[in-house]
């Protein structure tokens, strides 16, 4: 897959380049949080159900190993084979071995943002394995061989223009063609000879239920159900966090997630997997990868409750601005950045920097994480344990000093002015970076404190 190999700053200059482009992408993914907000408001019980989302994430929380447990011996008795993943190369391994035991050398998948954490594909393909994605954003980014740019729209940095080149190029259609119905056909008749020629599917899991053993997936183009349905394998991966405790809960949370994601009321399909049918294997795949960690994080465990919706990064303005591929890791936007330093604090360590810190993600978010506390904490952790920059750190402590005295705000503050008023060139540089994006302000003639012991002497 094609990744920038730079840090989020960096990675959002390239964005903005295309000024254009990134008014667009601005403008559509606040048109899907206006959609999101007309939604919410249609229920009049919508508080009411994100508190209850909130209250039986935290039960499952504080109950994680019990209900795991549960969840595992209904399932087995359901006659699916559950598998126990700690890290990304056991559940990559897991998945190829089942492959291997049904004798094929190729696969079909449904989304699943845990396969992208994991590697997944890249792992399959370098073991001679084809894997085709099946739903439709995450094909066209498959293709372009680009990971996706957010999670529940996986090509939003494409415009129709692109997905057209694209399917041009890979399938064949007519050149310049931007049609959205033309293309989706194309699509459409690609996929099906895929379904109807894997023995093997990949389904992703939204919700695995403790109660009855069953489990949930949501997609809006029925492409789980066609894979999962026509294979004699069915495999599904799930981070252990999407368990809860009854069946009864998941009418909170199927209320709450396409609301919350695309202003839909429901999923379009919302497949229920109990068992395999008459002749068909059904493997879970339940994966740790650095979440126990995470459970054991105090202040920030309950970034486990997220349901994947991306409410929080469609309402975010950096994210909206700086694009989904400059995040650099499978979850971008602000959950993205509170979940990635977990799994590795120097890669991500600029992640939680990513943000205003205005708080507009943890008021969308379905399940209440305090997600813009969290990108707070964060940045404390990784200053502290010295992820952050050497420079940054020595600016702080300088500053520090010069705002515990006085006297030496006073002479730093005339020196800032005298530079700003005589020799502006020191601060309007491209080494600073507050000055690339911005016009310095006119120096003052005197400061705060001189204009008030004057005024007051007046």
């Amino acid at each position: 897959m094609n990744q920038l190999n730079l840090d989020h700053a960096s990675a959002a200059v390239e964005f903005n380049k295309d000024e254009p482009r990134v008014d667009w992408h601005d403008e559509t993914l606040w048109f899907v949080r206006t959609k999101r907000d007309r939604a919410a408001a249609q229920l009049p019980e919508w508080e009411q159900l994100r508190e209850a989302a909130s209250q039986i994430k935290n039960h499952v929380l504080s109950n994680m190993h019990d209900l795991l447990a549960q969840f595992e011996e209904n399932a087995k008795q359901n006659g699916i084979t559950v598998h126990w993943a700690e890290n990304a190369d056991e559940h990559n391994a897991i998945i190829h071995k089942l492959i291997q035991d049904a004798g094929v050398t190729r696969m079909v998948k449904s989304k699943s943002m845990l396969t992208e954490e994991c590697h997944l594909n890249d792992y399959l393909t370098r073991h001679g394995i084809e894997v085709i994605d099946s739903d439709l954003g995450e094909r066209i980014v498959q293709m372009r061989k680009e990971p996706p740019s957010h999670i529940v729209l996986p090509a939003i940095h494409l415009k129709k223009s692109d997905v057209g080149e694209t399917f041009h190029e890979h399938l064949g259609t007519e050149k310049g063609a931007t049609d959205p119905q033309y293309l989706t056909e194309a699509a459409r008749q690609h996929l099906r000879d895929t379904f109807l020629t894997r023995k093997v599917a990949l389904t992703g899991v939204n919700f695995a239920i403790a109660e009855t053993g069953g489990f949930v997936v949501c997609t809006n183009e029925g492409n789980a159900d066609m894979g999962a349905h026509l294979a004699d394998v069915h495999i599904a991966a799930m981070g252990f966090e999407k368990i809860i405790p009854r069946a009864e809960h998941l009418g909170v949370f199927l209320r709450l997630l396409a609301r919350s994601a695309t202003g839909q009321p429901i999923t379009t399909f919302s497949s229920h997997f109990h068992r395999p049918r008459p002749g068909q294997q059904m493997h879970i795949v339940i994966v740790d990868n650095g979440r126990s960690r995470q459970l054991g994080r105090p202040d920030f465990r309950n970034s486990l409750k997220c349901i994947r919706c991306a409410a929080c990064l469609n309402t975010c303005p950096v994210y909206r601005r700086s694009g989904g591929h400059s995040y650099h890791s499978a979850i971008a936007g602000p959950i993205g950045s509170i979940l990635a330093p977990n799994l590795d604090m120097k890669l991500n360590a600029d992640l939680p920097f990513a943000s205003t810190l205005c708080g507009s993600c943890s008021n969308v978010c379905p399940v209440k994480i305090d997600i813009h506390d969290q990108l707070y904490k964060w940045r404390q952790v990784l200053m502290k344990e010295g992820y952050g920059p050497g420079s940054k750190t020595a600016a702080m402590k300088a500053m520090a000093t010069v705002l515990e005295s006085p006297s030496l705000y006073r002479v730093a503050g005339k020196i800032g002015r005298g530079v700003l008023r005589f020799t502006p060139v020191l601060a309007e540089n491209r080494f600073n970076p507050w000055y690339n994006q911005r016009e310095m302000p006119e120096p003052p003639a005197e400061s705060f404190r001189d204009w008030y012991i004057n005024n007051k002497k007046v």
